[in-house]
């Protein structure tokens, strides 16, 4: 499937909204499709699990999706080579997330006290989503980037969708390399609280990666699908924060009814999906009817109009606006035009 999506787009070309939602289109019937295949192959139960897993991967997913974006925006990549920056990452991801699934699954067969220590992962992560670190987050100090800057020289303009160039003799990587480098720890990550949500579902290997795998696969159309509309969907992050949570506390209770008592309720697998379900509608549904407020200018920053601090200009055009730094633009008409910059 990998194959055939860089077959499509083996050209480097802008993915606009409607090639976006073909492809979104098609990914989700798919991950339908084999989620079908589960509940006839292995039952309701599994069949519940697997689609909890994936929608559950897929909504954390669109957190990635600010933290590609604020990325892209840093190296300026150009929107024609960030369908490829993306393919490459997807693949690192599914090598990495198999790794991390494995281990996991292994872990908790073992020794099934470390729930305790997933559920804890999962709650500070719900806290730190509420704070909106992704906000402050500076790619320049992304650890990807740093190490591949210790292995590999890099260059600072773009050559087509080329990872390395060759001059004089001596290999250079391109800022796209560095790209995917980012990308690439950013989803290590996420892989944080991905792998522990994911457990919490299941411990089922097959289910646990394909979920992940059919999620992460969708993961590419869907930035081009919701690119510039992340911020109208602003209540979002505080829907996912609530999922984490709730999925935390769901594997607290599975420690305690595992390693302690009995008595302890396990909350079922269908409760999980509704929660899900409904935290994302209510997020979207409250975000179209309550749309964010528009930024607000800091005092002392400055005002819409432009002024040139430090000098007194006089213009006769016929109207009055005074303007002072950091208030607002008060317009008279009929006399001449005043500007006073206070310092």
């Amino acid at each position: 499937m990998l194959a055939i999506d860089l077959l499509a787009h083996r050209g480097a070309h802008v993915i606009k909204f409607k090639e976006a939602a073909i492809w979104s289109a098609v990914w989700v019937a798919i991950a339908l499709v084999f989620g079908g295949i589960v509940f006839w192959a292995y039952g309701a139960e599994a069949g519940t699990a697997y689609t909890t897993a994936w929608l559950l991967e897929k909504s954390l997913s669109v957190d990635n999706l600010f933290v590609f974006a604020l990325i892209f925006g840093y190296f300026k990549v150009p929107r024609e080579y960030q369908h490829r920056v993306l393919f490459f990452g997807v693949f690192g991801a599914l090598i990495f997330r198999g790794i991390f699934l494995g281990v996991g699954v292994a872990v908790v067969e073992r020794f099934t006290v470390i729930l305790f220590a997933f559920g804890a992962v999962l709650l500070w992560s719900a806290w730190k989503m509420l704070k909106d670190d992704d906000e402050d987050m500076d790619p320049s100090t992304n650890i990807g980037v740093r190490m591949l800057k210790k292995i590999v020289p890099l260059k600072d303009e773009y050559h087509g969708q080329k990872f390395f160039i060759k001059e004089a003799g001596k290999r250079y990587g391109t800022p796209l390399l560095a790209v995917v480098a980012a990308i690439e720890a950013a989803d290590l990550i996420f892989a944080v609280d991905s792998v522990p949500a994911v457990l919490a579902v299941s411990d089922e290997a097959f289910i646990v990666y394909s979920s992940n795998a059919f999620a992460i696969l969708g993961l590419r159309s869907l930035f081009f699908l919701l690119s510039g509309l992340l911020e109208r969907f602003h209540l979002l992050s505080k829907a996912l924060a609530f999922i984490l949570a709730f999925i935390g506390v769901k594997l607290f209770f599975q420690a305690g009814h595992e390693v302690i008592s009995p008595t302890i309720p396990h909350i079922p697998t269908w409760i999980s999906l509704s929660v899900i379900v409904v935290s994302l509608t209510l997020a979207i549904v409250l975000s179209l009817r309550r749309p964010a407020p528009p930024a607000e200018v800091e005092p002392g920053t400055g005002t819409d109009a432009t002024t040139d601090v430090g000098t007194d200009t006089t213009t006769d055009v016929g109207t009055d606006t005074t303007t002072d730094v950091g208030t607002d633009t008060t317009t008279d008409v009929g006399t001449d035009t005043t500007t006073d910059a206070r310092h």
